[in-house]
């Protein structure tokens, strides 16, 4: 890692636009590094005594950079709030950020579901190219240093205050990140600051977050891992959302990425009280017509087997006993006994196995903040604030958020991207 720089505050004396970025996360350092790139005078400001804490575990440590999926997909997948970024992709996107780090000798590699890593599949390799990058531009950077408050005058900045000392500048780029995994620095700072100039927020809550479940039936299967399955969100018995790939159960619920892909919906589903299901099809390559050929397949070539046996051909060991208890069949019955009846419980417990959603774990273990600044007050065209001149917002304190695979971090560079060119610009 680069050494850091002993700061000299920003003087009215220097020529160019004065500009403090507050947060060193990958919004924070992309818009500082654009900034020094335009030519301003840049200080960033990191209360953590390590820069981008929450990049380097990003993507499970391997560092999901963004997606390949093309521009209307990859709005879609930020939902309602997806057409703020239009702007924002359209200035700096996917091809644009591969370049850019390709060109800090970064390599890069794209896997299933269009998602990007850096080749060597290590997050601190990203956060290193982006230091190097900062070094070569001459930003100013500061860590330990949490900002107190903004000062402002005329409904435009004048400032900040950090560690009791005023730091006068022509625009602050407000980058701090959410409130989810708060050890990372995380802890919602940035929301109190945009209301002190003024904003509102849309209220915060969890997103890509596990989801907890009523019954024991996950306890029992806890750490086993399903890959290829679909699950459909049900609210008030209406298919809401789908999502395929992999599931995994824990003590009191289910989490990967299926999960987290469905999780924004259901947690806004339950706090406005309505009821929420989980149906997952654990054999979607198979419709119902052709798994009963299969399991009749099964019963005349193995009926003399328990159902339990049979089933090893069907589902994971843990499952097993789980399946064979919901849907009411002795385990030690012998597969050419069951009824025609039982048959059809277990062809339906197949591709309809469903677990009430009863709640959803804390912020502290969401991958992202849902909620956060009002996008409505935020101009798309350059990030800057339209209620104080001289304030830019990027990053994950927008209400902005989207499903796994790549999609946040690439909003998090573009909005930095725009904020620190804009800020430059001075507009």
């Amino acid at each position: 890692m680069p050494p850091f720089w002993t700061i000299s505050l920003l003087s009215k004396d220097m020529t160019g636009q004065r500009i403090v970025v507050i947060g060193a996360g990958p919004a924070g350092l992309m818009a500082v590094g654009k900034a020094a790139e335009a030519g301003a005078h840049t200080l960033l400001l990191e209360k953590m005594k390590h820069p981008a804490r929450k990049l380097c575990i990003a993507g499970k440590g391997r560092c999901n950079i963004t997606n390949i999926a093309d521009l209307p997909d990859f709005i879609a997948h930020f939902g309602k709030t997806g057409s703020f970024l239009r702007q924002a992709f359209w200035r700096f996107f996917t091809p644009d950020l591969m370049d850019f780090f390709r060109a800090l000798g970064l390599e890069l590699v794209t896997e299933r579901g269009g998602r990007v890593f850096p080749a060597s599949g290590k997050a601190p390799d990203v956060l290193a190219a982006l230091l190097q990058w900062l070094e070569w531009g001459g930003v100013q950077i500061k860590l330990s240093s949490k900002v107190d408050e903004l000062t402002t005058g005329n409904e435009r900045i004048k400032g900040v205050v950090s560690r009791g000392r005023e730091i006068p500048c022509d625009a602050v780029i407000l980058a701090t990140g959410g409130a989810s995994y708060p050890a990372t620095g995380s802890t919602g700072d940035g929301y109190r600051l945009a209301v002190s100039a003024g904003h509102s927020i849309v209220p915060i809550r969890p997103a890509l977050v596990p989801l907890e479940t009523s019954g024991d039936a996950v306890g029992k299967m806890a750490g086993l891992n399903l890959r290829n399955i679909k699950a459909h969100l049900l609210v008030n018995s209406k298919r809401r959302k789908k999502a395929f790939g992999e599931m995994m159960f824990t003590e009191s619920g289910v989490t990967g990425p299926v999960i987290l892909t469905l999780s924004g919906e259901a947690v806004d589903a339950m706090r406005e009280g309505h009821k929420v299901v989980l149906s997952a099809d654990l054999k979607p390559a198979l419709d119902e017509k052709k798994l009963d050929a299969r399991l009749l397949r099964d019963i005349a070539s193995r009926g003399k087997e328990n159902i339990s046996s049979l089933l090893r051909g069907l589902l994971p060991r843990e499952m097993i006993p789980v399946c064979l208890d919901l849907i009411e069949i002795p385990p030690d019955r012998q597969a050419g006994r069951i009824s025609t009846k039982e048959r059809r419980r277990l062809r339906t417990w197949l591709k309809d196995f469903r677990l009430e959603v009863t709640g959803y774990r804390p912020l502290d273990e969401a991958i992202v903040t849902a909620g956060g600044i009002d996008t409505g007050e935020i101009d798309p065209r350059t990030m800057e604030s339209r209620l104080t001149k001289g304030l830019f917002i990027a990053g994950e304190l927008l209400d902005i958020q989207a499903d796994t695979g790549g999609y946040n971090l690439q909003a998090a560079f573009s909005t930095g991207w725009l904020a620190g060119v804009s800020a430059a610009q001075g507009v």
